[in-house]
């Protein structure tokens, strides 16, 4: 039996801003390494390829093990000539068909103006879309800045959901908002 007031237990909207708090701050308080700064001498290529939906795979096969694939998401980068795992003693070009990352879930608070999008991709990220991680259209297919020139592509299940979010006024594109910001979805 439940021996809670009603009054004590925290509403819907409560929850929501106590999971967008919890998930801003992990993410916050990850610290990603600083591939930016690391210029290698030895440079190559691996046949690591990160396949439209998100999956990697190694000589063809998948990687399977979630924590590999968190950790060399960790140290990607995209540089002039594509895609590359990098670490201070190598640099090497992998193959990515579109996005390497993928946007797997969404969470919605708040509404008009005050609404936030927080988006989780497969390897874990939690992203709100702002200025900073601007959601875009390209060829027709939606996507999330997520750090660095690195992207994530909406599944989806997750644009349908937010297509439901969209804002129409007369004469503007079709948009919809996070943070303050509007971002079009033509």
């Amino acid at each position: 039996m439940n021996t809670k007031s009603p009054a004590t237990e925290p509403s819907g909207s409560e929850t929501l801003n106590l999971l967008f708090a919890r998930l801003e701050k992990e993410q916050s308080e990850r610290s990603l390494p600083p591939v930016h700064a690391w210029q290698p001498k030895r440079n190559g290529q691996i046949d690591i390829r990160i396949a439209s939906d998100g999956r990697w795979y190694h000589e063809g096969g998948e990687i399977k093990r979630e924590a590999m694939v968190r950790l060399f998401s960790t140290i990607l980068r995209r540089d002039p000539d594509g895609f590359v795992l990098v670490t201070p003693a190598e640099r090497l070009l992998i193959e990515v068909e579109d996005a390497p990352f993928v946007a797997i879930d969404m969470v919605v608070q708040g509404a008009g103006d005050e609404q936030q999008l927080l988006f989780t991709t497969n390897v874990g990220e939690h992203v709100v879309a702002c200025e900073e991680h601007a959601l875009f259209m390209r060829a027709g297919k939606p996507y999330l800045h997520v750090r660095d020139g690195l992207n994530a592509l909406l599944t989806r299940s997750v644009y349908y959901r937010l297509a439901d979010l969209v804002c129409v006024e007369e004469g503007a594109p079709a948009y919809v908002v996070s943070r303050g910001c509007r971002f079009s979805l033509e």
